[in-house]
């Protein structure tokens, strides 16, 4: 059984374990049966924090947009007093990005409205962190590198989006709320708006962050630690190529999601760059007695810009993987090596 140790999210009341258990392939790679005994597994080994999504489950499709959240509601209804020991996060879409069944931009009804149904699906009465999955402005995102205000086009501001967060916040039915996949220039004024303003000040950003996009160091970490703004660590085994299982097959050669969705593929993670880098960080881990995973999950849970590190898992083999990797340190020598190896790699999964 490990300890986690436990974190408080930004200057919010919400205190979190160091791990937390993400949840988007509830509903397409895992099934609810699963999924309820994943959960069960997770708060029993000490993990109380999960994170979800109103779009999830993963890749997106009409057919599954909200099935991850009725599956955790069902595992609420159907163990009482479970709710109150579990803090949970989900996310409102943001701008569609090719998914014409989410709403068109992330306006103030919208994000009431997400709101209004993720607590359905949820069945509960309140979300304890409430998150922007994505910012509603034209920024680089999901693998685009740069910014270009040639795309800039009208957008729900960012006053308007925190005023309908202290709508939420003001009703009961949000304790806390956060960002995901922001930038700089984002969290500053999502900030600088709240204290301003008198509105809910973001707690926490969830951002990709692992051995192959380190972005996140960029200049993020400094405003996010300036700005008492908490890291979520998403995707710490970069979707699977950390691990080691795509090293000798490829992306296509597992049944893993990066081979079971050519969709995913097409993404940062499955960049030709991004599979080679992983090799060398693989490698690493296994000269210094290591599995991938322990060095992938390692790097994450032991640094000092993460918060907690969101882990996604299909089995409870794989849960109780990525929990043992908690007792994992690693050495001064080990870190400089991993850093050689971006030096030389860079971000290839940005």
């Amino acid at each position: 059984m490990s300890t986690f140790s436990t974190v408080t999210l930004g200057q919010s009341p919400l205190q979190v374990p160091a791990v937390c258990l993400g949840t988007m392939t509830f509903g397409e790679q895992v099934g609810e049966a699963d999924a309820h005994r994943i959960l069960d597994r997770a708060l029993e080994r000490g993990v109380n924090f999960l994170d979800t999504a109103e779009m999830y489950a993963v890749p997106a499709k009409a057919e599954t947009c909200g099935a991850t959240e009725t599956i955790i509601g069902r595992w609420f209804a159907n163990n009482p007093g479970v709710r109150e020991k579990v803090v949970l996060a989900t996310k409102v879409a943001g701008p569609a990005r090719g998914m014409s069944w989410l709403r068109s931009e992330v306006s103030k009804a919208g994000i009431i409205e997400a709101c209004e149904g993720s607590l359905r699906r949820l069945q509960t009465d309140v979300i304890d962190l409430y998150q922007i999955h994505w910012p509603a402005r034209n920024v680089p995102a999901f693998g685009a590198l740069y910014f270009d205000p040639a795309k800039d086009k009208p957008a729900p501001s960012v006053l308007a989006q925190l005023e309908a967060l202290a709508e939420l916040v003001q009703a009961g039915k949000v304790r806390a709320v956060g960002l995901s996949n922001e930038t700089p220039y984002g969290v500053h004024e999502f900030v600088r708006l709240a204290e301003q303003h008198g509105l809910p000040r973001v707690a926490t950003v969830q951002n990709p962050y692992c051995l192959i996009n380190r972005s996140y160091e960029n200049g993020l970490d400094e405003t996010c630690h300036r700005l008492g703004v908490s890291l979520l660590a998403y995707s710490p085994l970069g979707f699977g190529l950390l691990s080691g299982k795509y090293d000798d097959t490829g992306l296509v050669g597992d049944h893993g999601r990066m081979a079971l969705y050519e969709s995913m593929r097409k993404q940062r993670w499955g960049r030709p760059e991004a599979l080679a880098a992983s090799r060398r960080y693989n490698a690493l881990a296994r000269e210094h007695g290591l599995t991938p995973s322990q060095l992938a999950l390692a790097f994450c849970y032991r640094n000092w810009r993460v918060a907690s590190t969101i882990i996604g898992v299909t089995s409870l083999a794989q849960l109780d993987e990525c929990l043992d990797a908690w007792s994992v340190q690693l050495s001064p020598d080990l870190l400089k090596a991993i850093d050689a190896i971006r030096w030389e790699s860079r971000d290839p999964a940005q």
